[in-house]
Formats: structure tokens, sequence, C-alpha cells
């Protein structure tokens, strides 16, 4: 499967140099930012079972963190980048630190995460150094230095490096004694607390990290479409997108956000080419998805493909030990 990602990520860095269409860079730049925010929802309620309804309050607090140092500070937009980055970690672990001591879990924790997201929203709409109402729009620099480009093609790349950095920290968390213990408080928390695991502490580094990559992402879209508002940052779009991409592509495993990225954005452009703009159209693709999945693959796509991956190495191993046997 490590294989087979690798090839995949191979494909998708080469598609700039196939076609130059900004139709069809769009399309992949805004399902690799989805992906980016599903695989950081990925890590808090894939692996560590802390379902989170409001992952928008890190991807809004990087894309404003980066913005408004840049428009109103004049900090460089690579640093004002990682600077968002690191306040959405930040923004993580103080939200962590402020639920996970009193117990909180399960449907209080993940209404407790929409309510943040809510109220950042609330203070993003009226206050005057986000813009209020108006936004915080970024002035067009086309210099590489101001995190800029003639062309879609850097762009895309640079999310795609993202996606791919996410999927090795990932991969090196499924692989690690770090994500044995998330693993362990996701399946029984009182059988991993009896095992003498620090339950806050691993759900304190699980939500710094999982907010870091979603900030990540809202630091690259406010780059990307230089201009962000209080309803784009902190509203619930991001949120049901991302847990959308890490559900429908595999919760618990390293591809599924970037499978479920993919498909999700694909059929709500293949349901607006045939039935039009219509309001609403792609809340109805995806829960229609999230059904389907639900019922018929619980562990998602990627859960399918890891299973039949297994077995066709497994397969040939029968006949030879019956021969053997016999």
């Amino acid at each position: 499967m490590r294989g087979t990602l690798v090839v995949a990520m191979a494909v998708l860095a080469a598609i700039p140099l196939v076609t130059s269409s900004n139709v069809a860079l769009n399309f992949l730049v805004s399902a690799l930012l989805i992906a980016l925010v599903g695989q950081g929802w990925n890590v808090l309620g894939g692996y560590g079972g802390q379902y989170s309804f409001g992952h928008s309050a890190f991807f809004g607090t990087g894309a404003y963190v980066s913005a408004i140092l840049q428009m109103r500070y004049g900090v460089n937009a690579w640093i004002a980048f990682c600077l968002g980055i690191a306040a959405g970690a930040l923004l993580g672990a103080i939200i962590g630190a402020l639920t996970f001591p009193s117990g909180l879990k399960g449907a209080y924790f993940a209404l407790v995460t929409l309510a943040f997201a809510e109220v950042l929203r609330i203070i993003a709409s009226v206050a005057p150094i986000t813009g209020a109402g108006v936004g915080t729009l970024i002035t067009l620099d086309l210099r590489a230095e101001a995190f800029q480009f003639q062309s879609r093609a850097p762009f895309y790349w640079i999310v795609l490096a993202l996606v791919a950095l996410s999927l090795v920290i990932v991969w090196a968390i499924e692989n690690s004694r770090f994500g044995a213990w998330l693993i362990a408080l996701r399946e029984n928390e009182a059988a991993a607390q009896a095992l003498g695991i620090d339950l806050t502490r691993i759900k304190l580094q699980a939500m710094a990290l999982s907010a870091a990559l979603a900030a990540a992402a809202g630091c690259f879209y406010a780059q990307y479409y230089l201009f962000i508002d209080a309803a784009i940052a902190y509203g619930p779009w991001i949120s049901v997108e991302a847990l959308l991409a890490a559900i429908i592509g595999g919760a618990g495993t390293v591809a599924g956000p970037l499978i479920g990225a993919l498909l999700i954005k694909s059929l709500g452009e293949l349901a607006k080419s045939f039935i039009g703009e219509a309001p609403g159209l792609d809340l109805v693709v995806y829960g229609s998805m999230l059904i389907v999945v639900v019922a018929l693959a619980p562990r998602g796509i990627a859960g399918v493909l890891s299973d039949r991956w297994r077995r066709s190495r497994l397969a040939p191993a029968g006949p030879a030990m019956e021969r053997a046997d016999g």
C-alpha cells in the first residue's frame, strides 16, 4: 500500500506537466486543500477517536493570522504562513486544555468544538482587526517571495507537498508508540488509562498536531484566494468537508482523507455538470455518499482497498501451503 501511495503522489505531481488548464488545477487544489484539513481531523478523530465538528476554528485562525500579519504588520508571507500554523496549533492546545481534563468526549466534545468555531466566527465578523464584515484582502503581488505566482502550478505543487508531508506524519504516527497510544484510547479509554497511558497529554498532543494541519490549509487558502472573511474562515463548510473526507475515505488510515477528498469533490463536480448549480446539491451528494459508505464500508474506501490488497497477498499462499501439507 505504501508503494501504491507513493506512485499516486508521483502521478499527481506530474499533472501540471501534462496540462496547464486552470479549471483542472483549481479543482485539484480545492480537493487537496480538503484532504489536508481532513488529515488533520483524521489524527484527532480517526486515530484518537475524538470527533470534532469545529476544525474550521483552526482553519480560520491560520488564515486570519497569516493574512493579518502580512497586511497590517508587513510580515513576509512565508513567515506569516509559519506563524499562522503555530497559531492554529496553539489554539488547538488551548481548546484541548479546556476540554480534556474535564473528561469531555463523544458528542459533548464535538459540540464544544463547534461552539468554539461559532464564537470565533462571530468575533471575526465584528472585530476591526479582521476587517469585520468586509473581510481581509491580501494585496496582489505576483512574486515568489510574496507567496504569489504567475500560474496555478506552483500553488498546486505547494499544497501537494503539504498533503505529502501530512501523509508522512500520519504514517509515522501509525507506526509509533504515540500512534499505538492514540488507538488504545480510541478503542477503550478506561483500559488505556489502566495501562498507565496519560490520556490528557496524548489527547493534547493529537489536538495540537491536528489543529496545525488544519491551520496550514487555512494559511494556504488565504494565499491562494487572497481574501478571507468570517463566513469562509470559520464557516461550517470546511469542518463538514474535512470529516466527510476522512470518514468516507477511511478514518484511521493514512490515505483515507486524500481518497475521500478526491472522491467527494469529483462526484460534486459531476453532479453540478449534470444537474446544474442547484443550491445545496453538494450537501445532498456528500450526505448520500456518507450513508452508502457507512452502510457498506464502515472502515471507508481505504479500509476496503487495504482488505482486498491484504487478501490478494495471502491468496497465493493457500494452495502452496496445501501442497506442502499434502
